[in-house]
């Protein structure tokens, strides 16, 4: 047999919350504060490794430097986007969920403080007495002493002490500190702002990278960069017609100590011609301290050596002549790796791949390194190849890198033994290649990368900075603080005051509040005497 017991009910089962339930909660999600929170810290993450790798719109040498140590993890790079990490797809999407919590976190805060700035400081509460701080003052009688009068002495003290006043009957209420809400709704929109002005730039903006060896110039063209990014509103003819001419590039190094061969110095000067027509004009170019021509800035960017040299092939004819850059790789030293290529030679085509030294010295287990990056004492090291090039493959090629499929290294000789043509150079030395030519090292230029930038939204980006700053402050140190004083009668006639003071946050001086009213009333009542003047204890009474 079965016993069903009908009292017991099926545990109720809630409506499907639908698809407008579900949009609301996932707002709800998206625009509280937590989440903004979050979504800043991974912003902040995110921006790791944008400063840890080099970035092909900052430093596009140091990234084709990476993929020649590193290919394989340059390759994965790439997907990840981690050479451009600020422009990046999620980083992009970070940084818009970022802006759309803040703007749906600040809009509901932003309502509730200004119903809060334009209420009236809350009424006297029942028991002052109860409160962090408390004092009762009996005035003697007088013309100076009815409540009305103590009331209005005390409102005129808390006003001189920047507290807001509102008058109820038989007592006062004073409120201050509005400064700590209305700095952290700076705060919030400040960052706002920062994320608008990065949103500008982003847009409007560009910023372009192109090496240029002393002696030669560069025009604020797109076919003269390197490396260029506009953004997405940008319009190329509106690039500053600008010209420039790098003289003359200084460096100054650390001499001795643990830093000896750290740069300390370094100084591009330059000709500028500011648009077509203008005169040229003398100018540098130093570390933070940017050229900033018609809405452009210049900065400097690495800087390296380019060996100049002559190749004649072996029919005895000019073939090559010129600084090829040569990239840097060791920082302490300025060792440079790079190549010549010299697709003109008869009867092959040949190719130049070493290193340049600019204070060589030789150990048996690393081999040629400089030990300063000064040019005291230079050297270039190459060896030699002969072949196809491979540049009329219309397979693009970079120009700090020799391909050699296609091609044999060259020997010392014929004979079958012979090793291969390797020789360190001196200034003036030339390197006889066996039936093919051969290589004047001339002497070395020194080349810089020039950075260019325009950025319309870096002016609201830093407003927006300084008042985050600000408002930072101003929600760190300014201490609210409310105030209430209470004015009676006793059964003798006296008028009896009680002051009580409440902190809305820790840190501030209540006792200085309270005691700054008691002495403006006892002043005002020269012969008036406390009755009690004992604070109460820090925690309220019960």
């Amino acid at each position: 047999m079965t016993i069903t017991d009908s009292s017991v009910d099926a545990a109720p089962v809630p409506p499907p919350i639908g698809a407008v339930g579900m949009a609301r909660w996932a707002w709800r999600q998206l625009t509280s504060m937590r989440t903004a929170l979050i979504l800043l810290f991974l912003l902040a993450l995110g921006a790791i490794p944008g400063s840890l790798i080099p970035q092909r719109g900052v430093d596009p040498v140091a990234v084709v430097e990476f993929r020649n140590r590193h290919p394989e993890l340059a390759s994965w790079y790439d997907k990840a986007s981690l050479f451009e990490v600020f422009s990046s797809p999620w980083f992009s999407a970070i940084y818009l969920l970022l802006m759309v919590s803040l703007i749906g976190c600040l809009v509901p805060r932003t309502r509730v403080y200004l119903r809060a700035v334009r209420a009236r400081p809350p009424a006297t509460p029942r028991n002052l007495e109860r409160l962090p701080e408390h004092r009762a003052v009996t005035l003697d009688p007088g013309a100076d002493a009815d409540p009305e009068t103590a009331l209005a002495t005390a409102a005129a003290a808390l006003r001189r002490r920047r507290f807001r006043v509102e008058t109820y009957e038989g007592s006062i209420s004073a409120e201050r500190g509005y400064l700590r809400d209305t700095g952290n709704l700076v705060f919030h929109l400040s960052l706002v702002v920062v994320l608008v002005g990065i949103a500008v730039g982003h847009l409007y903006g560009m910023r372009g990278s192109a090496l240029v060896v002393e002696g030669q110039g560069f025009s604020n063209t797109v076919t003269q960069y390197d490396n260029l990014r506009t953004g997405p509103r940008f319009d190329v003819d509106d690039l500053s017609p600008f010209t420039l001419t790098l003289k003359d590039f200084q460096a100054r190094y650390e001499e001795a100590g643990n830093q000896r061969g750290a740069a300390r110095e370094f100084e591009a000067k330059v000709t500028v011609i500011d648009a077509p027509g203008s005169p040229p004009r003398a100018d540098g170019i130093r570390v933070n301290h940017p050229l900033n021509l018609g809405g452009s800035k210049v900065f400097l960017g690495p800087h390296g050596y380019a060996p100049a040299v002559t190749v004649r092939d072996g029919n005895g004819n000019v073939v090559f002549a010129g600084a090829v850059p040569f990239l840097p790789v060791d920082p302490v030293g300025l060792s440079s790796r790079g190549v010549v290529k010299v697709p003109d030679a008869a009867p092959t085509q040949l190719g130049f791949q070493g290193f340049f030294l600019p204070t060589a010295a030789f150990d048996l287990q690393r081999g040629p390194f400089s030990t300063f990056p000064e040019p005291r004492l230079p050297r270039l090291v190459l060896n030699v190849w002969s072949g196809d090039l491979g540049l009329d493959d219309g397979v693009p090629q970079s120009v700090y890198r020799l391909d050699t499929t296609d091609m044999t290294q060259v020997k010392e000789s014929t004979k079958a033994d012979a090793q291969p043509l390797t020789q360190s150079l001196a200034v003036g030395d030339t390197m006889t290649l066996p039936g093919l030519g051969s290589l004047t090292f001339d002497g070395y230029r020194e080349w810089v990368v020039l950075q260019v930038a325009e950025d319309p939204g870096r002016t609201p980006a830093l407003a927006g900075g300084a008042l985050a700053l600000a408002g930072l402050l101003a929600s760190l140190f300014v201490r609210p603080r409310r105030v209430w004083v209470r004015a009676r009668r006793d059964e003798a006639g006296r008028t009896v005051v009680e002051v009580a003071a409440l902190a809305r946050s820790e840190g501030p001086d209540l006792a200085a509040d309270v005691d700054g009213v008691v002495e403006a009333l006892k002043s005002s009542n020269s012969s008036g005497s406390s009755d009690s003047s004992a604070a109460t204890a820090a925690a309220p009474k019960e």
